[in-house]
């Protein structure tokens, strides 16, 4: 089984000399196995100030497809299709989730960041949906949709909301292209999505 280590910058020659390693290993269980590719949080740059919240982030809703760990096609006429010969680490949401809250946490601008089932005290809530996250094989992209909510604890009031947009070209479409397309658009993804977050708006 091999894994796609996160590509961030500074980190290529770390990903390319563990991808190599991870190829001899995957090249032992036969080609039946399909490749697991992983999502990257970005890295941690803290700054000094910031909004000293807490937040709590849930695990993000899409359609039944991106309920799965299935890397998705998206083909002309807007039917969806899983791409043979790789899967995500674990089902989509929660990959997501996970590399959100760790993106938050790693710019240490915040109080705390968990999830619901933590039960950790907190002024807001994070709510999103995966609109879409597949490869667009009209366009030859690969896209990253995510819609998000922040919401007032207590009160329930929706304080701001946003959608966040990426499309990052994709020369061809096979398990390992795709996944590392996406993991680009996701990247930009959460660039915004920290920002927006960390503004405080």
């Amino acid at each position: 089984m091999r894994v796609l280590l996160p590509a961030s910058p500074g980190r290529a020659a770390a990903a390319a000399l563990g991808l190599a390693m991870l190829a001899a290993l995957g090249g032992c269980g036969g080609g039946a196995t399909p490749l697991t590719f992983d999502l990257a949080a970005l890295p941690g740059q803290p700054r000094a100030g910031g909004a000293a919240r807490a937040l709590v982030v849930s695990e993000p809703v899409g359609l039944q497809p991106m309920e799965a760990d299935r890397i998705i096609v998206r083909e002309r006429g807007g039917s969806l299709s899983f791409l043979g010969g790789g899967q995500w680490a674990d089902r989509l949401p929660r990959l997501i989730q996970t590399r959100i809250i760790q993106s938050l946490e790693n710019t240490g601008r915040l109080r705390s960041v968990s999830r619901p089932g933590d039960k950790i005290p907190s002024e807001y809530l994070l709510v999103s949906e995966i609109r879409e996250f597949d490869i667009d094989s009209g366009s030859g992209e690969a896209v990253v949709d995510l819609s998000a909510k922040l919401i007032a604890e207590g009160s329930g009031r929706v304080v701001n909301a946003r959608v966040f947009t990426a499309r990052v070209p994709v020369p061809k479409v096979d398990a390992q292209t795709a996944a590392t397309g996406l993991d680009a658009a996701l990247s930009q993804v959460l660039g915004d999505l920290v920002r927006w977050v960390n503004s405080g708006r």
